[in-house]
């Protein structure tokens, strides 16, 4: 990646307010990659900048997904995946090592290199698909459980050979160019004559941290003895983690590459990966990537025949049918207590989930629920300003609004029904109770 992102006619989709916000989304980065430059106010103006460039990026996300449910995009449910991936996993571990290292050169650089990367692949992808300019690259990933259990996998595996602790960065990297990075490729054969094909990424300076210590090297750069070592290492992590999946039946090494970047890209644009994880071991970047259509085969549904047409059609159209429940969005920053009020709810009710106001927001503009049970006391975005936010469209004004709070005393009650909610819920009442209380207001 360049010092500057320069727009292109082909970066248009048609659409034009989306087509704006891309090229303000250009713009920001560049302004960023400029201050980069001046020492003095590096730390400051990027911090700025970055805050400036996420609010942009979220208001982007949720106005383009509310265009996509509005035309009935067919992809808009993998095309959600891939936001919620940058917003909620890319982003935060970019700014988390930003906040760790000071704003060092080097997490500034990965910042700006995956954003300027993933803002560019996606706009010529994903975007382009919404209006049929091309085709989506993520169609044939698998399902995001299992994009999580190989993840977890790969997690315990670093921890366990190389003592990392690892996040997950994404769990659809598209290829981006981050650090100064070793390519590296992997096909093999199976006893049924499929083919898996492995593509791990490197930041150097992992390989140093990691192999390099191990074998006492005092370089700080990767040699030839290094790599040989990483080669066999990589092997073994592969072969590891394949026993932890019955279905990669993996048999033996049919071809073995290391690749330039230009190489990997292209190999990456011309095949669709079934997994695709990026991950921030502490000690560099790392990425394993996995080819084999044939995970797909699984899950392409029961072939429909002249004898079965009439059952299998019945029981898809049963399945799909649409829910006839009432909706509840419930609103909570706490893990805990959203997911205790969906298993409290979900029997009765079609229940979604928000973390944070933005979420709030997005959930309503694209899946109107029947009542919001909104959690007074949330950081950033509190209820009350959630709650205003909601009574400021017009098309939401008349969705009830129930406030969650954690206080049950007389002041803090005054506060919460100053703001006129629909009601308000103590959360320490006993669960039987607050079923109880929401029932009778959803029958009312």
């Amino acid at each position: 990646m360049g010092n500057r992102l320069v727009w292109q006619d082909r970066y248009n989709i048609g659409v034009s307010f989306i087509d704006e916000e891309h090229k303000k989304l250009f713009s920001i980065l560049n302004r960023l990659f400029e201050h980069k430059k001046n020492e003095e106010k590096s730390r400051w103006v990027c911090e700025e900048g970055i805050k400036y460039f996420k609010g942009h990026a979220m208001k982007h996300f949720a106005e383009e997904e509310a265009y996509m449910a509005h035309i009935h995009y067919m992809g808009f449910d993998v095309h959600r995946r891939l936001h919620d991936d940058f917003r909620k996993k890319t982003l935060t571990a970019l700014e988390r090592e930003l906040e760790q290292s000071n704003y060092s050169e080097d997490a500034v650089n990965h910042f700006l290199g995956v954003c300027a990367g993933w803002l560019v692949g996606h706009t010529l992808t994903e975007d382009r698909a919404i209006t049929g300019k091309t085709m989506s690259k993520w169609g044939e990933l698998l399902p995001e459980e299992e994009q999580t259990a190989m993840g977890q996998t790969i997690i315990q595996l670093l921890h366990d050979m190389f003592m990392l602790d690892a996040k997950v960065v994404s769990e659809c990297y598209g290829g981006e160019k981050f650090g100064t990075g070793i390519y590296y490729r992997l096909v093999y054969s199976t006893k049924h004559g499929k083919k898996w094909e492995i593509l791990l990424v490197f930041e150097q300076k992992l390989i140093v941290n990691t192999v390099g210590h191990m074998m006492d090297s005092d370089t700080d750069t990767v040699n030839v003895m290094l790599m040989n070592a990483v080669r066999h290492m990589a092997q073994q992590f592969v072969n590891r983690v394949s026993e932890r999946f019955p279905s990669a039946d993996m048999y033996e090494i049919k071809e073995e590459n290391l690749l330039s970047y230009e190489q990997f890209e292209r190999k990456f644009q011309d095949q669709t990966p079934q997994f695709s994880l990026l991950f921030d071991t502490g000690a560099g970047y790392f990425a394993y990537c996995v080819i084999a259509p044939h995970l797909l085969q699984d899950g392409n549904g029961v072939s429909i025949k002249a004898d079965n047409a009439m059952t299998e059609i019945k029981k898809y159209l049963d399945k799909n049918k649409k829910s006839t429940k009432k909706k509840i969005l419930i609103v909570d920053d706490s893990d805990v207590m959203l997911h205790a009020m969906k298993g409290l709810l979900e029997k009765d009710y079609e229940v979604a989930l928000a973390k944070s106001g933005l979420s709030a927001i997005r959930s309503i503009t694209l899946d109107r629920p029947d009542l919001v049970l909104l959690d007074y006391e949330m950081p950033v975005c509190n209820g009350s300003q959630v709650l205003e936010m909601i009574r400021a469209e017009e098309d939401f004004a008349d969705i009830p609004v129930v406030f969650l709070t954690g206080r049950g005393d007389k002041e803090s009650v005054k506060k919460v029904i100053a703001l006129k909610p629909q009601g308000y819920l103590v959360k320490n009442m006993a669960p039987g109770d607050i079923k109880k209380s929401i029932d009778q207001f959803m029958k009312d």
